[in-house]
């Protein structure tokens, strides 16, 4: 299967694509909170031991990533079409 056929399937079951996603997620924050299956004696800091503490942590980190880079964009990136007509 060539990549751009896998591209095209994935796009037309979008929905299903990301309810796997999202399963998969949950299943991984599941079973990082069992104890003994994630060896967290080594963390360096008390929230590491939190569960799902760096799903937490990533998830916050892209979306103040998303949200800067708008922010930005819209500061001066961003300009008119016509920029350059004038």
């Amino acid at each position: 299967m060539s990549l751009v056929k896998l591209i095209e399937f994935l796009g037309s079951h979008l929905r299903t694509v990301v309810r796997v996603c999202v399963a998969l997620l949950a299943l991984l924050v599941v079973v990082d909170a069992i104890p003994g299956v994630v060896d967290k004696e080594h963390a360096h800091t008390q929230a590491e031991h939190w569960p799902a503490f760096w799903a937490v942590f990533g998830f916050a980190g892209c979306v103040l990533i998303i949200i800067v880079s708008k922010w930005f964009g819209h500061a001066g990136i961003m300009t008119r079409e016509d920029y350059y007509d004038e």
